[in-house]
């Protein structure tokens, strides 16, 4: 591909308004979510993934954590919302990285696009996912006997919190999918940030009985902050306005930070 070829799209970049720039978002998304229509195995993770860990969790370690399975349902459902929106959020990396190399993004970058518009395509469809995950996962809870004792709004409140939380996960997992050469480094790295994260956390099981030095990693840890604020709304009980101004902080940082890398990458390898 020529120099010349590339020049129109990228000088389009700079005359692109608001407008533009959102009929190129939306034409995106679509096209990400015709791509999973096309391929349904594709949501085997955002669909199977909230039953197994819920049945796993509940009933292999929740009559020796809590005593008694329902107690660790309401304990540990409301943590499910960010575990899942993490692991999900990470997943976008590989799909970013496979792009690259089956020259997907070769044909972008001859269309005259904003260059963001790609990855905020790659947020919108990952929101859309991370809703019917949340969604599998609390009509599978509720069969299994968990009660939303802080009723809908706040269970809605939950929702939202955890999915502002995985959206700015997924500037850093796209970040990783530009960075590393193949769909399998991207995956590796993945898990080597979401092990820790998830179980050196309060979503499985109380801190209390955690080494000093593993509670000091679980109180600056952000899912910690998730579950706890996810398990006062669902739950009505216990504080929020704490854990939610700690998840929301993270959240803030994170994509300030991470968004304008991840954008400034792609505007390099593009």
């Amino acid at each position: 591909m020529t120099t010349a070829t590339l020049a129109p799209a990228r000088a389009e970049d700079t005359g692109i308004g608001l407008a533009g720039h959102l009929r190129h978002v939306g034409a995106l998304t679509r096209r990400n979510l015709m791509r999973i229509k096309a391929d349904p195995e594709s949501m085997f993770d955002a669909v199977l993934m909230p039953v197994i860990f819920t049945v796993l969790f509940v009933y292999v370690f929740g009559g020796a954590i809590s005593g008694g399975q329902d107690a660790y349902k309401q304990y540990m459902i409301p943590g499910l919302l960010g575990q899942t929106g993490l692991t999900l959020a990470m997943a976008v990396g590989t799909g970013l990285n496979s792009d690259f190399q089956t020259g997907v993004m070769d044909r972008f970058r001859t269309l005259p696009i904003g260059r963001s518009s790609v990855l905020l395509s790659k947020i919108a469809a990952e929101t859309c996912r991370a809703l019917l995950s949340f969604t599998i996962l609390i009509l599978f809870s509720l069969i299994l006997g968990f009660e939303v004792k802080g009723g809908l709004l706040k269970l809605l409140a939950a929702v939202g919190l955890s999915l502002v939380f995985g959206m700015s996960i997924v500037w850093i997992s796209m970040l990783l999918g530009m960075a590393l050469r193949s769909a399998q480094a991207v995956q590796g790295v993945a898990m080597l940030v979401l092990m820790p994260m998830q179980f050196g956390s309060s979503i499985f099981a109380p801190t209390d009985t955690m080494p000093g030095w593993l509670q000091a990693f679980t109180k600056v840890n952000p899912l910690s902050g998730l579950a706890d604020a996810c398990r006062a709304l669902m739950n009505g009980q216990g504080a929020v306005a704490h854990p939610t101004f700690v998840v929301l902080a993270w959240s803030l940082g994170i994509t300030a930070v991470f968004a304008p890398l991840a954008v400034a990458r792609f505007r390099k390898r593009t």
